[in-house]
């Protein structure tokens, strides 16, 4: 039987990666980190927060939260690292500092909570529909 998985590991291993692709990865040594940036400009960019935060280290994704129907920022977004010391620095060194005119807050992105508002709610007239 064919093992697609190692097919994948050992195609991987030889166009992209200098050492070889094991299942065992120490998931310390590759943990990136997501941060939460609040307090922007609204005309900070995605390339904006790359060039920020690359100072620091590796940026695997920028993302500034714009309004689903203007289109415009909401003034807030998050960086992802690649890895947890270099994001723990960007903390240190970013949260408090001025960013064009306002005060940049940087911090450990936190996992949405539940509650609050749903948009999707079961009181609808739709929820009886299906």
């Amino acid at each position: 039987m064919y093992d697609i998985k190692k097919y994948v590991y050992g195609f991987c291993e030889k166009r992209f990666l200098q050492a070889p692709m094991h299942e065992e990865m120490s998931t310390q040594e590759y943990k990136n980190m997501r941060l939460y940036v609040g307090g922007l400009p609204y005309q900070t960019t995605e390339h904006d927060l790359i060039e920020l935060f690359e100072q620091i280290g590796q940026v695997i994704e920028a993302t500034v939260i714009t309004d689903r129907d203007t289109g415009r920022s909401k003034g807030f977004g998050f960086v992802e690292m690649g890895d947890e010391q270099a994001a723990r620095t960007a903390i240190e060194r970013l949260n408090g500092t001025l960013l064009g005119d306002r005060t940049i807050t940087v911090n450990e992105a936190r996992e949405r909570q539940s509650g609050g508002r749903d948009r999707r709610s079961n009181n609808s007239y739709r929820s009886d529909r299906y």
